[in-house]
């Protein structure tokens, strides 16, 4: 699972809120135009997101490799047809470029991901969006980002531990019904735990947040998001 890695790259030296910008103009941009000739600029784009975040395709498309699973199974189920001629290439087309615009968001956050400690996520959204809902904005991103590598965490302890008791021997229903069950045990056992450990900490609304100021590196690159976002409406 990616998560963030401290380094010296031109991703990790920009302030986060620029780097949401990217993200929303980049969405906004790939699910406007799903033609092939946008695709490819946006194929560039998501590839100097990589190289500037330092992050190996390889180990983005391990990271996502359940995403892929769903997104490559789309455009063969979209182009089954019931009756002659059984596959629609028109719509297996249509589907396989939804899904490639897909992959491509989710690699710009790989690198957004790699590239940004959690505080800094929550900063840059509690002082873009004001008040309470900023607040609690801010909190829902800080506790998925930390909660969801102990949650997978569990589940691979749980795999491991059935693998060890000749689980693998016994049926898919069966072994998928006791990883859930167990899984969603851990999990409520987790939620629990932190509830406690935040009110043992003094659980506060407005923490001290790390300081945020825009470089000069942040300006092109603002310029760049706000394009982007601008290209989702011609």
């Amino acid at each position: 699972m990616l998560t963030y890695d401290p380094d010296d790259t031109f991703a990790h030296r920009l302030d986060p809120r620029t780097k949401l910008a990217v993200q929303i103009g980049f969405a906004a941009t790939a699910l406007a135009h799903p033609t092939p000739r946008a695709l490819l600029v946006l194929s560039a784009v998501t590839a100097v997101a990589l190289v500037a975040a330092r992050v190996p395709l390889g180990r983005a498309l391990s990271a996502y490799r359940f995403a892929l699973f769903i997104l490559a199974l789309a455009p063969l189920l979209s182009g089954v047809t019931l009756g002659a001629p059984w596959f629609d290439r028109s719509a297996a087309t249509t589907s396989a470029l939804a899904s490639y615009r897909v992959l491509l968001i989710l690699l710009v956050s790989a690198a957004y991901v790699r590239s940004t400690p959690v505080r800094d996520s929550r900063a840059a959204i509690q002082r873009t969006i004001p008040g309470k809902p900023g607040q609690i904005l801010g909190i829902g991103v800080g506790l998925v980002f930390r909660f969801l590598p102990v949650l997978r965490g569990d589940l691979r302890t749980i795999r491991e531990a059935m693998a060890a008791r000749l689980g693998t021997e016994r049926g898919v229903v069966d072994r998928a019904s006791t990883v859930g069950v167990l899984g969603l045990t851990r999990a409520f056992d987790r939620a629990d735990r932190l509830s406690l450990a935040l009110q043992a900490r003094c659980f506060a609304w407005n923490p001290t947040l790390p300081p945020l100021t825009f470089s000069r590196a942040d300006y092109p690159v603002l310029v760049l998001a706000v394009t982007l976002a601008c290209s989702a409406f011609v």
